[in-house]
């Protein structure tokens, strides 16, 4: 994902410069003093399990787009990861779902934007599969199916580390 750096302070707007501040290069302000903070992002990925099958989503856009993923997408400001996982799950397949635990954190940084994805298993509550939102397509896998084309690194593991417990 291409990085666009901060230019100016979000404190008084003065031009910001490049320093060592807190043991690294960093955008920093010659007037007030403020240090920007280069932060990851957040995404939230839901693994959705029904009779040995796992849900995946077809991208409707870029980056990946025609490749197929897990049900995911960016933690809003001030959202509950879990919270967001539930919307994206919505959003993406139409399906009300139920976090049932979580899988684990994962990290990938300087991919596709997102650098850590919180990983929820979740379980099917009540709706009909459909894509929507960026999906423009949803399929349920099963772990004797071949692998269609797998977007992102951390669906490539999920997904092979699912099928390798399925034996």
């Amino acid at each position: 994902m291409k990085h666009y750096p901060v230019n100016f302070c979000q404190v008084c707007g003065h031009a910001l410069t490049d320093r060592m501040a807190h043991g690294k290069q960093r955008r920093v302000c010659p007037d007030c003093g403020f240090i920007h903070f280069q932060d990851p992002k957040v995404a939230a990925v839901v693994f959705i399990e029904q009779d040995n099958r796992v849900l995946l989503v077809r991208r409707a856009i870029n980056p990946e787009r025609g490749k197929w993923t897990l049900p995911a997408g960016y933690v809003d400001y001030g959202e509950n990861p879990r919270a967001a996982a539930i919307r994206e799950a919505w959003e993406e397949t139409g399906l009300e779902v139920e976090i049932t635990r979580l899988i684990g954190v994962e990290s990938d940084p300087g991919t596709f934007g997102a650098s850590i994805m919180i990983v929820y298993a979740a379980r099917v509550v009540n709706g009909d599969a459909q894509a929507g939102d960026d999906a423009d397509a949803i399929r349920w896998l099963a772990a004797t199916d071949p692998l269609p084309e797998l977007a992102f690194h951390t669906t490539q593991n999920l997904v092979t580390a699912w099928r390798q417990g399925q034996d």
